[in-house]
């Protein structure tokens, strides 16, 4: 399969994305700039990654501008065509802005910025260590939208300690039910507030980044 990597004037994990797919996944990975419009050259079998950073200078709210850029458009279409889309922290902001996700990002709990390795898991399998950066990354939901994911398995990821235990301890931000990552109703939409990239080379020592990609795409 083919990576997308959307770059936004702002983003500033780009570069680690393009490092982490092409090299740590062994994967193919074209760079998208935000004013351009054609992903002609992605099938429904690809995926576009919106990467973390500030795009837009996070002005308005994080996400809010860039959910107009003109290849956003293009995701968009891509998504509800059933195109697979990563978002990850500030691409996740970008993919609630959108509505290709349910939910908000808010100011973290504590009111500073988060930077540092937390660990998070899926309903079943181990607690991954995966590292964090972010000020705006306390996801929330209305109680009738908790109940749509919990009833459709749209949580993904939620934050637990090394032990794989879900606990208000192992929550870095406050999100609401401790939720690092979510995924759209027909399960082609993800996004998550921790950075996979950061997480799949041998020289950072931490390669539990790969199982993410792994697990959301199928590939090794």
């Amino acid at each position: 399969m083919k990576f997308g990597v959307v770059v936004f004037p702002g983003s500033n994990c780009d570069r680690d994305m393009i490092e982490a797919l092409q090299n740590d996944v062994q994967q193919e990975v074209i760079q998208l700039w935000h004013k351009d419009k054609d992903i002609s050259m992605f099938t429904t079998d690809d995926c576009i990654v919106l990467p973390g950073g500030f795009s837009y200078g996070d002005y308005l709210r994080c996400g809010a501008i860039a959910r107009f850029s003109p290849m956003m458009q293009s995701v968009i279409n891509f998504a509800n065509n059933g195109g697979r889309v990563l978002g990850v922290c500030n691409g996740f902001q970008i993919l609630c802005e959108s509505g290709l996700l349910p939910g908000a990002l808010l100011r973290n709990q504590n009111q500073q910025f988060v930077c540092k390795n937390i660990y998070m898991k899926q309903t079943e399998g181990p607690a991954l260590k995966i590292p964090i950066a972010h000020g705006e990354g306390r996801y929330f939901a209305d109680n009738d939208t908790l109940a749509s994911l919990e009833k459709n398995n749209q949580v993904i990821y939620q934050y637990c300690n090394e032990e794989g235990r879900v606990d208000k301890e192992s929550n870095p931000n406050g999100a609401i039910n401790n939720i690092a990552g979510i995924c759209n109703s027909t399960g082609n939409v993800f996004g998550m507030m921790p950075h996979p990239e950061r997480a799949c080379s041998k020289a950072l020592g931490n390669e539990d980044g790969k199982k993410v990609f792994s697990s959301l795409f199928g590939i090794n």
